[in-house]
């Protein structure tokens, strides 16, 4: 179906959410409609903080806006969907449109398969009615299930289009990129050769398939390790008890800007703590780039002085390899918390694989590793 369609449909004029790679073509339709206009189209930072927004954008208009997410992030909306919006509290309606990662019989990575399968019924659990927009789903069928949903949401109800892999079209080109040269991968590169045999947590997204690959290439073993493919924003919470729990090992956390900024508020639990044993970096393209590009609102942030507010004793930012690696030597030798942002581009290698271990052997051969320290 065109997107075109889906939002005449749909009539909605005010969208918030977090991008996912099968909304892509809605990602990328507001970008081109909208950009990132505050009236129109915010992308915030987790979707728990959309569904919220949303609520506001209704008691200020009387208007019902639209909040758009991957499955993977029902999650975070359970508490506001439960607690704010319900009609039994609130009453405020909302129509969510969800990408369907993990959909049963269709195959795809682990973190998205057991949340593939409890999508529609998480759903029909919160009381929240549903319509699955597959390639074959036409306007009319679309519009007869919107016409159902209106009496819903005039009662306070919240609705969802559940979007099946390739089930929506966009025919035009978006491009994002930012000033910035230095490549992630490369700044991984960068990192994995400055911390030996310490252990590694990396954040979701492409981040962990280029610390996998590099250490392929590199002939070393995967045990240093810990691939957060999931629960993006928490990589930072994970690193924090293994540094607590390991206070004589240095512990590095590579996160991205799109989720340090999904749960920021772990910087303040990881700087009221001040593991000295902890270095956390976040590489900031100010993107959502593992699930198509749509900018983040890192770049107008001052992270370091977020971290330094948080209790960080140590931040830094730096936007070249020179200064990257005189931070990392830094870093490794200091007896402190420290953060250090790394300034990047967007963009990865086109070829760029995944994991070849589960999820399951790379958390046993990492917990095996630690086990030795």
């Amino acid at each position: 179906m065109k997107i075109e369609k889906l939002t005449e449909i749909i009539g909605a004029d005010f969208y918030t959410g977090v991008p996912d790679s099968q909304l892509k073509p809605l990602c990328d339709y507001l970008i081109n409609t909208y950009g990132i206009d505050k009236k129109n189209h915010i992308i915030a930072a987790n979707e728990g903080n959309c569904a919220a927004l949303a609520a506001g954008y209704h008691l200020a208009t009387g208007k019902i806006p639209a909040v758009y997410m991957q499955n993977s992030g029902e999650g975070n909306i359970i508490n506001p969907l439960a607690s704010l919006l319900n009609d039994k509290v609130y009453a405020i309606p909302m129509i969510f449109i969800i990408g369907w990662r993990g959909e049963p019989g269709v195959h795809d990575e682990p973190q998205h398969i057991y949340q593939g399968e409890v999508t529609v019924k998480l759903m029909e659990d919160m009381g929240v009615k549903s319509f699955i927009i597959s390639k074959d789903t036409t306007a009319e069928e679309l519009s007869f299930a919107m016409d159902s949903f209106r009496q819903l949401l005039k009662n306070g109800k919240q609705v969802a289009f559940i979007v099946r892999r390739g089930a929506l079209e966009y025919g035009e080109k978006v491009e994002y990129k930012n000033g910035f040269t230095m490549k992630r991968e490369e700044i991984i590169r960068h990192i994995v050769s400055a911390t030996g045999e310490d252990p590694i947590v990396s954040t979701t997204g492409k981040a962990s398939r280029e610390l996998f690959e590099i250490r392929e290439a590199n002939s070393q073993s995967h045990k240093y390790d810990f691939l957060t493919v999931g629960s993006m924003g928490h990589s930072s919470s994970i690193a924090l008890g293994i540094a607590l729990n390991k206070p004589n090992q240095k512990i590095w956390c590579i996160d991205g800007d799109g989720a340090l900024m999904m749960h920021m508020g772990s910087m303040a639990v990881i700087g009221a703590n001040a593991p000295d044993n902890l270095v956390h970096i976040v590489i900031n393209n100010g993107a959502h780039e593992t699930v198509g590009g749509m900018p983040t609102v890192a770049s107008k942030i001052d992270i370091t002085g977020a971290a330094k507010a948080c209790g960080y004793p140590y931040a830094v930012s730096v936007e070249s390899f020179e200064a990257l690696d005189n931070e990392l030597k830094a870093a490794k030798c200091r007896n402190s918390l420290s953060l250090i942002e790394v300034k990047c581009s967007i963009g990865a290698r086109a070829d760029l694989g995944r994991p070849t271990t589960t999820a399951l052997e790379n958390k046993n051969n990492f917990a095996r590793y630690l086990e030795d320290l």
